[in-house]
């Protein structure tokens, strides 16, 4: 990105609201960095380590899967498996994406994805359901999110890994995480397919929660797109049939 680039993008007052709408959630996001700094160090990582696997990294659930393995001494390919199933989820979301980012050269489109979060790509479609509406907005309003998301995750988590012998694991701070996450999934269930996904998705995970590497959240994940998407063309088949003149 150049200079008048990156100027104008910062400038934009999508970037601005982006950030702002990312601000509200910065809290719980924050939390759950300064636990996985803390965790990294207590299971055995350097500090130089840990704080090149948060930035290198940047993918809190995923790091948390891998620590616990690589504190017990598994095979790196084991390690790699469990990072792999966990962050198996932003394969969907980079298909949901791809109406949107298409355009973009490749080095450009990995930019991207290394900045992209799971509350990222729910704000960003809660802002804009149609590739094709306010294109233009449409970067600025991404940008602005994920630095907000970025920083406050990195600056918690640099935080944890400093203090990781201060502060202790035990006060739980990554509910905190959780709660945002919840949170912004509730604001979302507003129609009829928004709620079944979200049922579909809680009884997929807790049926497949034996599932090793957590591929129960993989399986949530895919149950709630298959059934949302399952919804949404009944309705739309439905409306269908009660149009006037619909059957003649």
């Amino acid at each position: 990105m150049n200079t008048a680039l990156l100027r104008a993008t910062w400038r934009h007052p999508e970037f601005r609201l982006g950030a702002r709408h990312m601000v509200s959630l910065a809290l719980g996001i924050a939390a759950w960095g300064l636990v996985t700094g803390v965790a990294m160090v207590k299971s055995g990582l350097s500090v130089p380590l840990a704080l090149f696997m948060t930035f290198f990294v940047f993918a809190g659930s995923a790091q948390l899967a891998a620590l616990p393995l690589m504190a017990a001494g598994a095979p790196m390919w084991v390690v790699w498996a469990a990072a792999t199933c966990v962050n198996l989820r932003f394969v969907i979301f980079s298909a949901m994406w791809r109406p949107y980012f298409a355009r973009f050269p490749l080095r450009q489109r990995c930019v991207l994805g290394y900045f992209s979060g799971d509350l990222n790509y729910v704000m960003f479609m809660k802002r804009f359901p149609d590739p094709e509406h306010r294109v233009e907005d449409q970067m600025p309003y991404y940008w602005g999110g994920v630095a907000t998301n970025w920083i406050a995750w990195q600056s918690a988590s640099v935080l944890g890994i400093v203090l990781a012998n201060v502060i202790p694991p035990a006060w739980g701070l990554g509910f905190a995480g959780v709660l945002a996450l919840l949170g912004v999934m509730c604001s979302l269930l507003k129609e009829r397919s928004t709620w079944v996904a979200a049922g579909v998705a809680g009884a997929a995970a807790v049926a497949a929660y034996a599932l090793p590497l957590k591929l129960n959240i993989v399986v949530a994940i895919a149950a709630a797109v298959a059934a949302g998407l399952a919804m949404e063309a009944a309705e739309r088949a439905w409306k269908r049939a009660r149009r006037p003149g619909a059957g003649t």
